[in-house]
């Protein structure tokens, strides 16, 4: 979906239509969840201090994030998916892989089967989608982002290697800001640099996500799309308007997120014997405090838990965001359906 959050807020709103919008904190806290095109244009982009933003663009319209709406629209969407397929890995509230090689349907051809979802999507929800076409996850990733937004893009088999060569390593997908410069530091700055250097060399570099770079660069991607992923934990946290100084106001403030998480539990049917606390400080460093237990907590020890770990050791600083989470969940990989991936060539 394109700027998922800020579209959303766009198209409730008539009156934020065409004007810079981001989704998330306020022009004095917080962060940039999601950023509207025209918010972009000034330079703001998602994971922005909220200050920043508002100094880039004065004129900005924040917009409170609102979860549930983007999971209804999320939902909507998905179904569309599995007109489909079933073999549909979500990313996100708005992202997901598809495998159509066999559909639903029987088309014959990828890049219809895209447009026609991008359509659907459109007439359903009134929101713009793009969509990527190609043999894997890693190269139809890369296609979704070249055309953006409103837009497609197909990736064929045989051409691959020469536009990975061409493609800055910055717009890999799956190589992050730290990596890049980390790579544009020994002098590799787009895909064919990269394959120019050995395995031997990329793993010393990068430890196991040597082997990744060295394939991604050639087209290769083995990785299937997964319809189910167990879920690994279960979380909820909150950014404060003001910074949090004595351990009153943050117990105080801990305990509306303890009831989301247990809000969560309840809904999921999900248990989890590792309780985490997360702390941000005024000056963005991050800290966690964690206790597992030896049986599944119920709502009080997990409380307990949550306390105990708050008052673990002196808080240092200010501390502007508080997290909670479970898990060690009881889920396993037996305990969820896959489907069956279909060993079938690429079609367009």
């Amino acid at each position: 979906m394109d700027a998922f959050y800020a579209s959303v807020e766009q198209l409730d709103h008539p009156e934020w239509r065409g004007k810079p919008l981001v989704v998330g904190g306020n022009a004095a806290r917080g962060v940039v969840a999601a950023a509207s095109y025209e918010a972009r244009k000034f330079g703001i982009h998602s994971a922005m201090s909220s200050v920043l933003a508002a100094r880039k663009c004065p004129q900005l319209i924040f917009a409170r994030p609102r979860f549930d709406r983007y999971k209804e629209i999320s939902s909507q969407i998905r179904d569309i998916f599995y007109e489909y397929t079933d073999l549909v890995e979500p990313l996100s509230l708005d992202e997901a892989f598809l495998d159509v090689t066999e559909n639903k349907l029987g088309l014959k051809s990828a890049i219809l089967i895209a447009r026609q979802i991008r359509e659907k999507i459109k007439e359903k929800t009134g929101l713009n989608a793009s969509a990527g076409v190609s043999y894997n996850k890693f190269l139809a990733k890369t296609a979704s982002d070249l055309n953006k937004p409103n837009g497609q893009a197909v990736i064929l088999p045989e051409e691959a290697e020469a536009f990975l060569e061409k493609l800055p390593i910055g717009k890999f997908f799956g190589i992050g800001k730290v990596t890049a410069e980390k790579m544009q530091n020994l002098g590799i700055h787009t895909g064919k640099d990269l394959k120019e250097f050995s395995l031997q060399f990329l793993t010393k570099k990068f430890g196991k996500s040597g082997l990744h770079y060295f394939n991604i660069v050639r087209g290769i991607h083995l990785s299937e799309v997964q319809p189910h992923r167990v879920r690994k934990s279960l979380s909820a946290e909150n950014t404060f308007e003001k910074d949090l100084i004595t351990l009153a106001e943050m117990e105080e403030n801990l305990f509306p997120i303890f009831e989301e998480v247990i809000r969560r539990i309840e809904k999921s049917g999900i248990k989890g014997r590792t309780v985490t606390l997360k702390l941000k400080y005024a000056d963005f460093t991050l800290q966690t405090r964690s206790k597992t237990l030896e049986q599944y907590p119920d709502t009080d020890q997990i409380w307990q838990v949550s306390v105990e770990l708050l008052h673990q050791e002196e808080i240092p600083k200010p501390v502007r965001l508080l997290g909670l989470g479970l898990s060690n969940l009881n889920i396993t990989e037996e305990q969820v359906h896959f489907g069956e991936q279909l060993k079938i060539p690429f079609k367009l």
